[in-house]
């Protein structure tokens, strides 16, 4: 794995038993105790995550706020200065380029966290569409570190690492001036899993430090250490898309059932027309969610059957350690969307009966 890189806490997870895997092109950890143990431990508890490999891009200038509101289908001038949104970049046919955060630090200076496995590609596209703008495009990833520590306990333990008063941080809001463990750091009420936490930005050569130190405050009251399993594990339960599952160039918001991020009424956007248009004509497909009847777990990728033929195909499936079914989510003609619609998944060379049902599997455990 030489050839591949290493967020700065490597060494961390070494210590701690990690499993180490190539996840787009870094060497992360997929689990240490064990996938199930440490859901059921953030969700009961608390988990902290390295999330290091994440992208981060920094747009300044007088149109900063104009460009941001074209790249992005949601509604940037709905920000607060240190609020966060969640929405999507769209090419100009309604596919997703990313998934990503926004936040608003000032009219003239917004950061922008994007996926690993996208880095690239999204800066390329950001520096394409910015031309006409007054505006700096500025991929900073390789400056930044990024913890996530979410749970039940997340804030009593990282209170225990800064004199700013954590609760003051609202739902989807950051603070920029944070002090923890002797670190300065970007602390946003955000996160991944359907649980209250933050996400924490930092230089790498304080990371270590903080991981360390969050550890050791967080042991008696059950923090640990989680891998990329249970981060994934834990974002399917939530109903929390991810890139190259339930969004691709191919699937647009609508299709994913995220339309709450699209504002089709406001200014425009990229992608903005071929998404007017969809909506006006109605979906001819849609992602739903299941529950299996049979025997089996559905995995990204399966077939999706009914009527004697192959209608679609798995995005995420899991037997789902919280909720205690093996459930998943499928993109399928939109006839076959409806509530209760008996659907079969192809596990390996059998059909196993399944059921359309609400992706609402957990219910979200926000501080708002």
């Amino acid at each position: 794995m030489s050839d591949l890189k290493r967020t700065a806490l490597f060494n961390a997870h070494k210590k701690h038993g990690g499993k180490i895997i190539d996840f787009s092109g870094w060497e992360l950890p997929v689990q240490y105790e064990g996938i199930t143990q440490e859901h059921e431990g953030t969700r009961n508890k608390a988990g902290l995550f390295d999330v290091s490999h994440m992208g981060e891009v920094e747009v300044k200038g007088k149109e900063a706020f104009k460009f941001v509101q074209n790249l992005v289908t949601n509604d940037v001038s709905a920000l607060e200065d240190n609020q966060v949104l969640y929405t999507f970049m769209c090419y100009e046919h309604g596919g997703v380029v990313d998934d990503l955060l926004v936040y608003r630090f000032n009219e003239e200076h917004f950061f922008l966290v994007i996926n690993a496995s996208n880095v690239d590609k999204d800066f390329h596209w950001m520096e394409k569409n910015s031309a006409r703008y007054d505006i700096d495009v500025e991929n900073i990833s390789d400056n930044i570190s990024q913890l996530a520590i979410q749970g039940p306990h997340a804030q009593e333990i990282l209170q225990k690492l800064t004199d700013t008063d954590l609760s003051q941080i609202k739902f989807f809001y950051c603070n920029r001036n944070v002090n923890v463990a002797g670190a300065n750091c970007l602390v946003s009420r955000t996160g991944y899993t359907g649980e209250d936490g933050f996400e924490i930005y930092l230089d790498h050569h304080k990371a270590e430090t903080v991981w360390d130190r969050l550890m050791e405050e967080g042991k008696d009251l059950g923090l640990r250490p989680v891998g990329l399993g249970a981060r994934d594990t834990l974002r399917f339960e939530a109903t929390l898309p991810l890139y190259g599952n339930e969004l691709t160039k191919d699937i647009t918001p609508l299709e994913a059932g995220l339309g709450f991020f699209v504002k089709l009424d406001g200014d425009d956007f990229i992608g903005k027309e071929a998404l007017v248009k969809q909506k006006a004509e109605g979906l001819k497909r849609k992602i739903v969610g299941f529950e299996m009847i049979d025997k089996g777990i559905p995995r990204h990728g399966y077939e999706v059957w009914a009527d004697g033929k192959e209608i679609g195909f798995v995005t995420t499936g899991y037997a789902a350690p919280t909720v205690k079914k093996n459930i998943g989510f499928a993109m399928v003609p939109i006839e076959y969307s409806k509530l209760g619609t008996q659907i079969e998944i192809k596990v390996r060379k059998r059909l196993a009966k399944a059921q359309v049902v609400s992706k609402r599997f957990y219910t979200k455990n926000y501080k708002k």
